[in-house]
């Protein structure tokens, strides 16, 4: 894991204000989450004030314009900028969304920002997700099939096959669904959470993949599936619009289904 260094000449004050500037009429004030685990300091706030006027409108240009003209010590992920990637993932006024796509003029008021919940800090909003990576990959989330592959032709699908798969294979891999579900809080170390286990049934469901029974064989544990209690905060937060809870729901069924 990276470790992430401040610039020699760069000190971060706790709590402190740093004021619009002056003149600026439509100011808008951020509380952002610090902390730096290698400086034993506790976690805090600092308060960015910012002039609207010369702001981009999503969160993630609030940050951006705190990194690049008030605050160059703020660590942050971001990449594409069109909720595609899910690296801006964050809690944002106490809901995990992705910075990006999320519109400041959403926010009446002071906007707070925070990591995503429930994950080790490395610093600032940078969250550790090495454990959500892993669980993604114990899913084996790519095509199996014991079949030969056609020699003229792709392996195929109808269309009404393909259209299950809606909903399922649009997952960006925020994080925002599984750090907003408290049986993944407390159970992360056996509990798959909501992205891999949509990403599960993604192939569950999948047609072409021939190997369901050995992907409902590998989450027949009373932590890795059963943990979900369908408290669906994970789809209420999903910045996709996906339905995680609705894809554990039917890997359940499918449980139940061949027991009969």
């Amino acid at each position: 894991m990276a470790e992430f260094k401040l610039p020699a000449n760069s000190v971060v004050q706790p709590g402190k204000t740093f004021s619009a500037p002056a003149g600026a009429r439509n100011v808008k004030r951020f509380n952002v989450y610090r902390y730096d685990p290698s400086s034993g300091q506790n976690p805090f706030l600092n308060t960015y004030e910012l002039d609207l006027d010369a702001c981009g409108p999503m969160v993630l240009d609030a940050i951006l314009k705190i990194k690049n003209e008030v605050d160059p010590t703020l660590a942050f992920r971001r990449s594409c900028r069109e909720g595609i990637c899910g690296s801006c993932s964050m809690n944002i006024n106490g809901a995990n969304d992705l910075a990006c796509t999320k519109a400041i003029a959403d926010f009446e008021g002071e906007v707070s920002i925070y990591p995503l919940p429930h994950l080790p800090v490395i610093k600032d909003l940078v969250c550790d997700l090495t454990n959500f990576y892993a669980q993604h990959a114990s899913v084996e989330p790519w095509m199996k099939t014991d079949s030969p592959t056609p020699p003229d032709s792709e392996r195929l699908q109808s269309k009404e096959d393909r259209s299950k798969l809606d909903g399922l294979y649009e997952c960006i891999l925020c994080a925002c669904c599984s750090t907003s579900c408290p049986s993944y809080w407390w159970n992360s170390d056996r509990y798959l959470g909501p992205a891999a286990l949509l990403n599960a049934y993604r192939w569950i469901a999948d047609s072409r993949d021939e190997a369901t029974g050995e992907r409902l064989d590998a989450l027949e544990d009373p932590f890795k599936l059963y943990r979900c209690h369908t408290i669906m905060n994970c789809t209420n937060v999903c910045p996709k619009s996906l339905n995680p809870a609705e894809a554990i729901g039917e890997i359940k069924k499918m449980m139940v289904q061949r027991r009969l």
